[in-house]
């Protein structure tokens, strides 16, 4: 069962596109979703919340389309942006009072558990809080109604490794329930190469990549050598090439490749970059 479908999904805002945007997340994995910044990341995420109106296209959570059931479905999903949204004059405490009309599965005793477990203040205003404090709010806030899915957008953007390492415990310690799911938005590839089951790559509007991570880290190599030397590569082994520091850089299937050629195993970030900045063709 696939607990995110996307398919077709089409939005302008004014000279940015997303075009024709497909992918699938498997209930009860993580997706990773990466991106530059302005590829197109936070607008398909807002399409998916039903917070941009999609101009055409499927936007299925749950097996349920967006639009029709979007009351139903956002009680089962938990929002992390990449900053805390909520008047900043309010306190913990005060949040929980609002969110329990919000939600009606809202967990006060879960959430102030939460609280307590991330060491943030109850009583201390938004305002006066530390980012990391502020994503851990967030987080709290997020996982208190008990949602079966969580959509994170950039939540790790801008802290530091150790708040971001502790941040990503909370997400593996959600996902230890197997009817869980999480999708993932980033540009932080090291996160996700801790976290992630699956990566999907969009660039400019457009889905260039959705693969198991396994798949990218274990079944792919990068080939360093002279134009000459890339050339003899089987044409059918190689996914991308870019110009290298001494010479031309293949991204290849290793299984495709002869043991005589010396690869290098690629990071999801090198992989990343061979698509965005790589070319099909050969040189």
């Amino acid at each position: 069962m696939n607990v995110i479908e996307i398919h077709d999904l089409h939005k302008s805002l004014g000279n940015f596109s997303l075009k024709d945007v497909s992918f699938a997340v498997p209930q009860g994995t993580v997706m990773g979703f990466v991106g530059e910044n302005g590829a197109g990341k936070s607008t398909t995420i807002k399409c998916m919340l039903n917070l941009l109106k999609k101009q055409y296209g499927e936007i299925l959570l749950f097996g349920k389309d967006i639009v029709e059931h979007e009351l139903s479905i956002k009680n089962d999903i938990g929002v992390v942006f990449d900053d805390l949204y909520v008047p900043e004059t309010l306190n913990a405490t005060q949040l929980d009072k609002i969110m329990k009309k919000f939600f009606k599965t809202w967990d006060s005793s879960y959430y102030f558990e939460r609280l307590v477990q991330f060491n943030v203040p109850k009583r201390k205003k938004v305002k006066e809080l530390s980012r990391g404090m502020r994503m851990k709010l967030s987080i709290a806030l997020a996982l208190s109604h008990h949602p079966k899915l969580l959509i994170l957008d950039e939540p790790t953007s801008g802290l530091d490794p150790i708040i971001r390492d502790e941040i990503l415990d909370l997400f593996l310690e959600f996902m230890q329930d197997e009817t869980h799911s999480i999708l993932f938005s980033s540009h932080i590839t090291s996160d996700l190469e801790k976290i992630a089951d699956y990566i999907t790559l969009i660039h400019n509007g457009e889905i260039l990549l959705s693969e198991s991570k396994d798949v990218l880290l274990y079944e792919y190599g990068i080939f360093k050598g002279s134009n000459e030397e890339v050339n003899d590569l089987p044409e059918h082994a190689i996914i991308r090439t870019r110009n290298g520091t001494f010479g031309m850089e293949a991204l290849v299937l290793k299984n495709e490749v002869n043991q005589a050629f010396k690869l290098e195993k690629p990071s999801i970030e090198d992989i990343l970059l061979f698509y965005v900045k790589g070319r099909v063709e050969r040189w």
